[in-house]
């Protein structure tokens, strides 16, 4: 580990290589005056983001044209990474619907979700940590700023 470097900046090309490998992730949006965040499953189809709703506030964010950001991040013992889509959500037309036909998307709540809404890219930026966790099972739990 580089210790005068413990964050490195990702590159486009890297942010979609983590992601396209994950399915969980978190939908920020704004509706009116407040700001909502959601855990949801999505896939990458060709560099957009696709998930399944039901009817509600996610919905009605994809008919507005909501401005969104979607975190994904993972974890070991060692490193991090921390990806964040931001774009514009909207909702697939039937007709365009057939996209995710022969795709894995599916929710992890078995829950029926008939819309399928495409979150957009507008920028993608992406982080990667190497931390300095204490191993597991010792005591070492010093505050930072003691």
């Amino acid at each position: 580990m580089d210790v005068t470097s413990p964050v490195e900046i990702l590159g486009v090309h890297e942010c979609w290589s983590l992601i396209e490998h994950e399915e969980f992730g978190r939908l920020a949006y704004r509706l009116v005056d407040e700001v909502h965040i959601v855990p949801i499953n999505f896939l990458v189809d060709h560099r957009s983001v696709l998930f399944r709703t039901s009817s509600g506030n996610k919905l009605l964010a994809a008919a507005l044209h909501s401005d969104v950001a979607l975190e994904v991040d993972w974890h070991d013992q060692r490193s991090a990474w921390s990806v964040v889509v931001r774009g514009r959500l909207h909702r697939l037309a039937e007709a365009q619907q057939h996209r995710v036909d022969q795709l894995p998307l599916r929710s992890w709540v078995p829950t029926l979700k008939y819309d399928v809404i495409e979150l957009v890219p507008e920028v993608v930026t992406g982080r990667m940590f190497h931390l300095d966790r204490p191993e597991a099972g010792t005591n070492d739990r010093t505050a930072p700023f003691a």
